[in-house]
């Protein structure tokens, strides 16, 4: 009987530590990272993207450098994505990668925030 119980112990063991293995194995990230080109040419527009995107769901770091007019976005794959993000960009009066900035908040920009401003 003793025997029994021993393999039966062993055997509860093993499925559970199975178990906890599958689940650390298929959970996804909680972190992704990109990179996107946009129209940004002065610190202004730097603070305005960084902090347009700030408090936006899912993202948790934005930095934007003025040189490469490359945003890099830390953010979580379950509560934003890509797209979502360029879009917040666009709204926020500037190209992100292949969409143009919004129109309406194109225009609401300072002119050295102007896609043909003279870096300063």
């Amino acid at each position: 009987m003793k025997t029994k119980n021993k393999i039966l112990s062993l055997l509860i063991a093993a499925l559970f530590v199975m178990t906890l293995s599958q689940q650390g194995m298929s959970q996804p990230k909680k972190e992704e990272v990109i990179k996107i080109k946009t129209s940004a040419v002065c610190g202004e527009c730097k603070d305005r993207i960084e902090q347009g995107l700030a408090y936006e769901k899912g993202i948790k770091d934005v930095t934007l450098d003025t040189e490469t007019k490359i945003a890099t976005v830390t953010f979580n794959p379950l509560k934003t994505n890509p797209d979502k993000i360029k879009e917040k960009i666009s709204k926020l009066g500037y190209d992100a990668d292949d969409i143009l900035a919004d129109p309406a908040a194109y225009a609401k920009l300072p002119a050295c925030c102007k896609k043909d401003a003279k870096k300063h």
